[in-house]
C-alpha cells in the first residue's frame, strides 16, 4: 500500500502527513493520515472527519479512535482521517476558502478548484485503497440531527455495514450529486455518512455512538475481536419530511430529539418578540424525531422539526 508517496508494509503503524497545497503566506498544509495494517489479510476500512471543516464531532470521534488505538486492527487496514478539509477546520468553516463545499465537488480534478483538488487527492490516494468507509458528519448551521447513519439501503453492502452500526437511526438516503458517497459508489466502495449533533459544538454522546459504532463495524468486518454492544433497537427510517415555521418569530420547542411523536401531537410554539401572538405547531405525520434546528430566531418557511417515518 502506498499512500502520498509513502509505503506501508503488513504490520506497519504509521502517521503520513500529505501535502496538499499552500497558504497564500507559503504555509505548507498537510491532511495527517493514520495508517494501520496487520500482519493477517483483511478489508480495508477508511475512518473519516472533518470533511466539513465546522463538523468538529466527526473530528474527534475519529481522534479519539485513534488515541485509544481502536484503529490497530487484528486484519486487514484502517485508514483514519480526522480532519479532511484542514482549510475549513483552520477557519471555522464548512467550506473551503474559494466557498465552494468539498464533498460536493467529488470526483475532483488535479486543476480544478481548491474544493475539487482535495476532492481528487482522497479519491485517488485513498479511496482506491479502501473497501469500506464511515465518514463522520454533524447537522449544519445549527441543525441538531440525533445520531443517524445515511444510506442507500438498496445496496446490500451498505445496508448490512449500517446494520452493523447500530445507530439509534438508520436513514435510507439516496445519493447525493458530487459527493465522496456516490462517488466511492461508482468503485463498488460502501461508504456510511454517520450525522450525529450539530457543527461547531462537541455534544459526548453523539461522539460517544460514534467510537461505538466504529467499533461494531471493524468487529463485523473481523478486524478486531470485542466491540461495544447496543442496548437501543435500531429504527429504519425510509422516509423524512420537514416542519417548517409558518410565520417570523421566536421557535419554542417542546420535542426532544429522538423521540416519537404522533400526528396532529404539538411540538412547539412560534411567538413574536412583543407578546402580540402565539402559533402552536403541530406534527403532521407519526414518526421520529431525527433533527431539531436549534436557533430561535426564525423566519418563516425556515426548516424546525426533521421527522423521520420508520417502515411498517
Amino acid at each position: 500500500m502506498k499512500i502520498a508517496g509513502v509505503n506501508i508494509q503488513k504490520g506497519e503503524t504509521k502517521l503520513i502527513n500529505a501535502n496538499i497545497a499552500k497558504l497564500p503566506t507559503r504555509t505548507e498544509i498537510d491532511i495527517p493520515i493514520y495508517v494501520s495494517r496487520a500482519t493477517k489479510d483483511g478489508p480495508v476500512l477508511m475512518i473519516s472527519g472533518g470533511l466539513h471543516g465546522d463538523e468538529i464531532n466527526g473530528v474527534e470521534t475519529v481522534r479519539r479512535i485513534i488515541v485509544n488505538n481502536y484503529h490497530i486492527p487484528t486484519a486487514g487496514t484502517v485508514i483514519c482521517i480526522p480532519i479532511i478539509n484542514i482549510y475549513g477546520f483552520i477557519n471555522f468553516s464548512r467550506q473551503v476558502p474559494d466557498g465552494k463545499d468539498v464533498n460536493r465537488s467529488f470526483p475532483g480534478s488535479a486543476t480544478g478548484s481548491l474544493a475539487g483538488r482535495v476532492a481528487h487527492f482522497l479519491m485517488n490516494e485513498v479511496i482506491e485503497w479502501i473497501d469500506f468507509g464511515i465518514d463522520f458528519h454533524t447537522g449544519g448551521a445549527r441543525i441538531n440531527n440525533y445520531p443517524q447513519v445515511r444510506v442507500n439501503m438498496a445496496d446490500e453492502k451498505s445496508a448490512e455495514l449500517a446494520k452493523a452500526f447500530a445507530p439509534p437511526f438508520i436513514i435510507n438516503s439516496p445519493y447525493r450529486d458530487k459527493s465522496l458517497r456516490k462517488e466511492a459508489a461508482k468503485k463498488a466502495k460502501a461508504i456510511l455518512v454517520f450525522e450525529a449533533g450539530e457543527s461547531a459544538r462537541l455534544r459526548k454522546s453523539a461522539i460517544d455512538e460514534g467510537v461505538e459504532g466504529a467499533q461494531r463495524v471493524m468487529k463485523h468486518l473481523k478486524m478486531r475481536d470485542s466491540a461495544a454492544t447496543q442496548n437501543k433497537q435500531t429504527v429504519v427510517i425510509s422516509k423524512s419530511t420537514w416542519i417548517r415555521a409558518r410565520s417570523a418569530g421566536i421557535h419554542h420547542s417542546r420535542v426532544r430529539n429522538g423521540e416519537f411523536v404522533k400526528k396532529n401531537e404539538l411540538i412547539g410554539f412560534i411567538t413574536d418578540p412583543f407578546g402580540e401572538f402565539e402559533t402552536e405547531i403541530k406534527s403532521h405525520v407519526d414518526g421520529y424525531i431525527i433533527a431539531i434546528n436549534n436557533n430561535p430566531v426564525v423566519n418563516r418557511g425556515d426548516a424546525l422539526i426533521h421527522v423521520g417515518i420508520a417502515d411498517n
